[in-house]
């Protein structure tokens, strides 16, 4: 994970970099919620990512609770890398950054697409008001000062 680099930031954002922020961290959650990948062996198969680097992202998985390590063999002593409730929270982050990347990271057309597997219909991450529907100008949306913000953090003139 990263360094506690953003100690001065009361941002939600930050906090969760810390957490997933690392390049390797998503694709992780992606091959474990997407890819069907439980075992250490199957991560480092589909992403070609060193070993010493996937041992300290999966442990920090569990410490962080997005991943949970269950045996899944006594002989050979086996154990598969399970996504929690808290890791599966993070399937919608991973819609919304594929979308970006098709309309800003590509040519051409999406290499993956999501479907619902219920209905097969396609499935999209959209940005919603509580109170008008769907928000399509992401300049309609701002960010405002939050009740988990520490007083001696708000600015005098909000």
């Amino acid at each position: 994970m990263l360094g506690k680099t953003y100690d001065s930031q009361e941002c939600s954002i930050a906090r969760s970099l810390e957490v997933i922020g690392e390049r390797w961290s998503l694709l992780i959650v992606r091959e474990a919620a997407f890819g069907g990948a439980t075992r250490y062996s199957d991560f480092q198969r589909r992403l070609g990512i060193a070993t010493n680097i996937l041992k300290t992202r999966l442990d920090g998985f569990i410490e962080a609770g997005i991943m949970r390590r269950h045996r899944c063999s006594e002989q050979p002593e086996l154990y598969e890398y399970l996504l929690t409730d808290k890791g599966r929270a993070l399937v919608p982050a991973l819609v919304a950054l594929s979308e970006w990347g098709d309309r800003w990271a590509t040519d051409g057309e999406p290499p993956i697409l999501y479907t619902h597997a219920v209905c097969g219909t396609g499935v999209t991450q959209q940005t919603m008001c509580a109170h008008c529907g769907h928000v399509d100008d992401p300049a309609e949306i701002q960010a405002v000062i939050g009740p988990g913000m520490p007083p001696e953090r708000v600015p005098q003139d909000a």
